[in-house]
């Protein structure tokens, strides 16, 4: 039943856009005969949806029938509003208590990098290169691809972030919170971050009886904000299909060729990464890439399906232990990689934040750019385990300068479709940091170590 279903679905899609394009590329077909085509392929997506109980089916359902709702009546739609407000609201409350749990968790729990010494430094070192060389080829991409621009959003609801102008020095003093409170309330991400790292190093000096009871906390509450996250996600079919019925219905059906334009720029700079950053890095490390690759394959597949890098975890622990790389190399760079080195996360977070700059028609300096990076270094760390954790991190950031949130609905949108690539890429990543690291310490079985490469 399901595979007729899905079958119905494939044909009344294919249907649906053949119509479009003989209406748009050769003559004008009835009104009446593309309404009813656009609704019934949207009728059909919904019984599909019901059989396969897919969050992600659920929200590009929500997408389409978003865009016919802003389309076929786009005064109704612009009363939506309301409905990605309250979606909006519910995800900007978990922004600080995620971060500032992730965060300290990430940084306490590893206290004992005193004890692994060289290879844990070695490890960090490596994880904020790669992130870092990430992060910027996402710029490059987007300022090169210019995906947002010509989208014309309406007026803001009110809830942009106030901004002002800075001075170098206050832009400096602008990262240091004097109040927790205050940078909670007032959305300022970067104060969080630095708070959360100084809290966390903190946490990692008290003794080992005393550090435990609070760090158990801060982990249930990590986990609780998690929880938190998947709930509030529930609600996303509702506030991704209001908020592009609203956008369409204001704005055009237009915005839609900005998203494939934005997804095919992602998946275009995720490709770059690979050939210009991650083969290079194998190649110096000398990695036994025929063997790499054959090993990496199913946990890169299953964090590609499922969007989550924690689904992986244990089999791509697995994998590298096969491979040749010891268990205690393996058991300390892999949950290590999962907090610092999330290549694909950090790669579209900075591309999507111009994206949304773009979109608002806000030009951001270089020196902008380049503290929007710094700040997305910060805030990505620890959420690799959730699926669609990283549009959290994009509200909170993108609010914290002064950018429109609105944007961000959109992009929930082919968020899925992104999810899957960016997780994918952060496994990739992660196994290769397990093999890189091992061979640098000449602990992978088999080969020599690199040390006179690297150090």
């Amino acid at each position: 039943m399901k595979h007729k279903i899905a079958w119905l679905a494939a044909a009344a899609v294919a249907l649906s856009a053949s119509l479009s394009a003989v209406n748009i590329l050769l003559t004008p077909l009835p009104t009446g005969l593309l309404f009813a085509a656009r609704w019934l392929t949207i009728a059909v997506l919904a019984i599909c949806a019901l059989y396969r109980r897919s969050l992600a089916f659920w929200i590009l359902v929500a997408m389409v029938a978003g865009a016919a709702i802003g389309y076929d009546w786009p005064h109704t739609a612009v009363l939506l509003q309301p409905v990605g407000g309250i979606f909006l609201r519910l995800i900007k409350t978990i922004i600080a208590p995620l971060l500032f749990a992730t965060l300290v968790g990430g940084i306490a729990a590893h206290a004992d990098l005193k004890k692994v010494g060289r290879m844990g430094m070695k490890a960090i070192v490596y994880f904020e290169i790669i992130t870092t060389l990430a992060l910027a080829i996402g710029l490059a991409a987007i300022n090169l691809s210019q995906a947002g621009v010509g989208v014309h959003m309406p007026a803001s609801s009110g809830e942009v972030l106030p901004s002002q102008k800075l001075t170098a020095p206050e832009t400096i003093l602008h990262i240091f919170p004097e109040n927790i409170a205050k940078s909670v309330a007032e959305g300022q991400v970067l104060q969080v971050v630095v708070f959360s790292i100084l809290f966390g190093m903190a946490l990692a000096m008290v003794p080992e009886a005393r550090r435990q009871p609070l760090l158990k906390l801060i982990e249930s509450l990590a986990e609780t904000m998690f929880k938190f996250t998947k709930i509030v996600m529930y609600f996303a079919p509702f506030g991704v299909g209001a908020a592009i019925a609203y956008t369409v219905g204001s704005t055009g059906i237009g915005i839609l060729l900005n998203l494939a334009k934005l997804l095919l720029t992602l998946y275009a700079a995720l490709t770059v990464f690979i050939v210009c950053v991650l083969l290079p890095v194998a190649l110096l490390a000398r990695v036994p890439l025929k063997k790499f690759v054959k090993a990496v394959a199913e946990p890169v597949g299953i964090a590609f399906g499922t969007s989550s890098s924690e689904a992986a975890l244990p089999s791509a622990m697995e994998a590298m232990e096969g491979i040749g790389v010891p268990r205690q190399v393996v058991a300390f760079v892999m949950p290590t990689g999962y907090s610092f080195n999330l290549d694909g996360s950090t790669l579209y977070l900075s591309l999507a934040a111009i994206f949304v700059a773009q979109v608002a028609g806000m030009h951001l300096s270089l020196g902008r750019q380049l503290l929007l990076l710094v700040t997305l270094m910060l805030t990505s760390k620890g959420v690799a385990g959730v699926s669609r954790a990283a549009i959290v991190i994009l509200l909170g950031t993108v609010g914290s300068f002064g950018l429109p949130t609105e944007p961000v609905f959109v992009l929930l949108g082919i968020d899925p479709l992104m999810d899957m690539a960016r997780t994918a890429i952060n496994v990739l990543g992660n196994c290769l940091a397990t093999v890189v690291v091992a061979r640098w310490e000449g602990d992978f079985k088999g080969g020599t170590p690199i040390s006179t490469a690297m150090d």
